[in-house]
Order: C-alpha cells, then structure tokens, then sequence
C-alpha cells in the first residue's frame, strides 16, 4: 500500500545510500554475509556539540529463534561515514567498527571532534551491502541560544495494537530531535495483550523472558518501515519505562514475584538487549543488572534535556500497586527517582542557564484524581503514588529558580495538557510548570477522541484525548508551542495526522495557553 503522505525529503534520505554507491569501499571483514544485514535499519541518537552516535545491528533473518539474528557466531567488520550532504561527496570522517556476537552484532560508533550545530549524514558498509543513509545533526555549541528547535516526542508502540504511522508522521515533520519516553517495544506474546479494535499485526513468539526473546522482540519491532524511518531522520534519546521489561516493574520488584532471582535474570537479559538495540553511549553499557539511562542532553543556551529513568531506582508502587490513597505513598522515604538520581536532577537545577529546562520521563507527574467528589482516587504507578518525591522535584525547580521548567511523559496512552503545581488541593495554588503527555503510538489500538475537558475534578488538565498519536513541539528563546498531533486509526497503515489541539508556554510565564484546536 503506498502512501501518498511521504515527503520529499524521506524519500532522499531513504534513497541517498545507493547514490554512490560505488564511493564507499568494501572493508576487509572477518565474515561477510551473503543477504542484506541491515534489515534492521539505522539510528543516530545523543548528540553533542561535537558529536553523536551511530548505530546498527546486523540481522540477515531478523527472526531466527537464537536471538542473532541469522548472523555467524564470529564478529564482522562493519565500514561507516559521515558526510556533510546526502550525496556523501564531502566526507569528514570514515572508520571501521567490529560488530560482535556478543552484542548481537550490534554497532555503537561514538563520535567527537565534528562542528556544532550542523547537519551531518551517515551510512554503513559490510561487504558489498550498503545500508539506507541517515540524517542526524550535532547538538549547538554550549552558550549559543539557537534558531527554533523542533522536537517531537512519542511512547508506547505496541506491535499487536496496531501500525508505526505515527513514527512516519514524526519523520515527515523534520524534527531536530526525537525523544522516546519509553515502552519502546512490549514483553507480551501472541495475544498476550488484547485489545478492543482487534489484533493489527502478530507478534512473534511467547512472552519475552530470555535474552534470546528481548533480541528477537527488538529485531521484529526494528524491522518496521515507518519507524526506520523516523530513525534515519533524526537523532534520537531514549529512556525506557516498564514494558521494555515486564509491566509495572520497580527496582528488583517483579509486578507479582518480588524480588526473585528469576526476575533479575530477566532484567539482565532485557537490559543488555536494550542496549544493544539503541543509539546509546558506552556510559550506558549494562553492569549486570544495572544500565545507566539517566542523563543530560545540553541544546546549547536554549535547552537541558533532563532525561530521567523512573523504573530502575523507584520503591516498589504504594497500597499494593493498585489505585489508591492508602497513606503510603505520601511517605517521604519512599522515591521515584532514587536518592543519587534526585541529588543528580536537583543539581543540574542549580546549574542550568538554558531558557527552558525538559524533563523527559515516563510517568504523568500532575495529580489526576479518577473520582468525583471528596473521595480521592490516584494511580499508584505514576507520581501520586510517590507525592514526597514529586514534592522534592517541584520544590528543587522552584528554589533553584529555573526558567522554564516543562516535564514531558509518556506511559499514558493518550494525550494531556497540565499546569504543574505545589498544591493540586488548592484551585488558587500557583502554577509552577507545565506538562505534556505524549499518547500512545498504538497501544489501545484505535480511537475515534472522546471530549474529556472540564473535569471539575482536575481543573489543572488543561486538555485531555484518547486518540494515538504523538506531540510536536517547537522552541524558541520567547515561547515553546506544542501541537498534539492524532491519528483517526491505526488499524491500517498510512493513516492521516491531524493537530487536535495546540498550546503555548510563554518565556517566563508559567502554564499553558491555550492556541488553537483542531487546526492542521
């Protein structure tokens, strides 16, 4: 089926890997493959002012039950470049990676000592096979307040509940950055994750438990058309929520075992594939069961992305996981974030200059009360259910005098709009942020909208929809203008994107203004 949306310019850069061919000469591997190895696409993600990673993984059968991919149990050299046009005649750096077994062949090139705030394109060789070429850019130089940023954001793909348009729709915005906020890919089997608009495409294999089965789950979800290309578009930072593991997982807790030896393996095994099938830094190479995720990402003058991992150092989900208010989960000594995370995220408070500082993390922040009346009903899972630890967040913005505080989330499934306060008990409480909400990109399947304003309950969600989609935001040194963009289905590929609302945060100005609804 042919999509009469594709643009232009994902057309040459899907198409910019053959142009010359002939200019990138083979490298002398240990193991060339006969098939095409690079199946499962290529990403560049975590730029700098002077550089960025590369990324691919080869696979010649991207669903062989070991978990490698099809690939020889031996390592093979894998050739890349990075050139300042498409047409890659104006080459700046060139290189050979070995791409390993034990890292399913995975290739992580981290790369320094380019220009600042540029465009850059790339590509890979492994024998005669030449992969697609990708756009990616470096981050601005420190100090520099730039020209707009355009930033999109997205969570929750799950393969069963539908098709990746939405990731096509991103790449057709030509964004400077992508983000995704997690439950990237999910641990379910066939069916394992029903839905009520039915099942779009099946999932290969059982539940995920084994390194063998995250490898595979991540080759089946890399192999989708739209999302290489929104990965080929743009660099991308990654966070994880739970699903890349198991869901509602906390620290060592399994959502129903505990903390058993059992689920360690899997968190191992999850972790490492992870890894190896994103475009992180060497600071993010597992330990055990332990990966690095939360970092900083600097946009010169105009923005610090503070990515946060709010899975790995949390206590385990107050009143049994299940809704509360129980009193647990006001108690101060149960975290989110993790004791070294906090100090960390309150620090880079203190220290930033940037016009607008970004929290991207996985789970709504604002209170959403699900009851009417005096009775208060919250999910445990999210920030209500560790209200100390979002106390200590807010408090540490606010006396630290940052800016522009904006938190972004995922996790949800649909799209909010929320003021940020103190005290969400208080309709009069001052407003000290903003948050956005990304929905789902399928998970729940389709969604016709549903008007879910005015909830006298929450009078801070300023705007609230079921449909999948994803949000796009552009920043500039006066404002940040953020369009919740949706999809009428996901049922079937190629699906139209439309803005259903849109806001703006003001330089200074805390909350959300509204800008427009329903406009294209």
């Amino acid at each position: 089926m042919s999509d009469p949306a594709l643009s232009r310019r994902s057309v040459l850069v899907g198409a910019g890997a053959t142009a010359a061919l002939g200019v990138l000469t083979a490298p002398a591997a240990r193991a060339t493959p006969a098939a095409d190895p690079f199946t499962l696409g290529i990403a560049s993600g975590d730029p700098s002012p002077d550089g960025f990673v590369l990324w691919t993984r080869l696979a010649t059968q991207p669903l062989a039950g070991d978990g490698l991919g099809g690939m020889p149990d031996r390592p093979v050299d894998v050739e890349w470049e990075v050139a300042e046009d498409e047409r890659f005649a104006r080459i700046v750096r060139r290189g050979t990676e070995r791409a390993v077994p034990e890292l399913a062949h995975s290739v992580h090139v981290e790369l320094a000592g380019l220009s600042p705030g540029r465009e850059y394109f790339y590509r890979f060789r492994c024998g005669t096979h030449l992969s697609r070429s990708g756009r990616t850019r470096t981050a601005p130089a420190a100090g520099t307040l730039t020209s707009a940023l355009t930033l999109c954001f997205a969570s929750c793909a799950a393969w069963e509940h539908g098709f990746y348009t939405a990731y096509r729709r991103i790449a057709e915005d030509d964004p400077d950055l992508v983000l995704h906020l997690g439950d990237y890919q999910y641990e379910f089997g066939h069916l394992g994750y029903p839905v009520l608009s039915g099942i779009a495409r099946p999932v290969e294999g059982g539940e995920t438990f084994t390194l063998a089965d995250y490898r595979r789950r991540h080759a089946q979800t890399k192999t989708d058309p739209d999302l290489q290309l929104a990965h080929s578009t743009a660099p991308w930072v990654v966070v994880w929520d739970d699903h890349e593991l198991d869901n509602n997982w906390a620290d060592e807790h399994h959502e129903f075992w505990g903390d058993t030896e059992k689920f360690l393996e899997r968190r191992r095994a999850a972790f490492q594939a992870y890894y190896e099938n994103m475009p992180l830094r060497r600071s993010s190479v597992p330990q055990g069961i332990d990966m690095q995720l939360y970092r900083r990402i600097q946009w010169g003058a105009l923005a610090n992305l503070h990515m946060l991992d709010t899975r790995q150092y949390r206590s385990d989900q107050a009143c049994g996981g299940i809704l509360g208010p129980c009193g647990q989960e006001s108690d101060p000594t149960r975290t989110l974030t993790g004791d070294e995370q906090e100090s960390w995220l309150l620090a880079g408070f203190r220290d930033s200059r940037a016009r607008w500082d970004l929290l991207g993390q996985q789970v709504m922040m604002a209170q959403h009360d699900k009851a009417a009346g005096p009775l208060k009903i919250t999910d445990m899972d999210t920030w209500d259910g560790y209200t100390a630890s979002r106390d200590r967040i807010t408090r540490g913005w606010i006396n630290a005098g940052v800016r522009n505080p904006v938190v972004l989330t995922g996790d949800i499934h649909e799209h909010y709009a929320n003021d940020l306060k103190l005290d969400y008990d208080d309709p009069d409480a001052p407003v000290v942020g903003a948050e956005l909400v990304t929905t789902s990109v399928t998970s729940n399947g389709d969604a016709a909208g549903k008007d879910f304003s005015g909830d006298p309950e929450n009078p801070h969600i300023r705007f609230h929809d079921d449909m999948r989609g994803y949000v796009r935001t552009k920043i500039t040194s006066t404002e940040l203008r953020a369009d919740f963009r949706v999809l009428p289905y996901v049922s079937k590929p190629y699906a139209p994107a439309a803005t259903k609302a849109s806001f703006v945060i003001a330089d200074r100005v805390p909350g959300l203004q509204e800008a427009s609804t329903f406009a294209r």
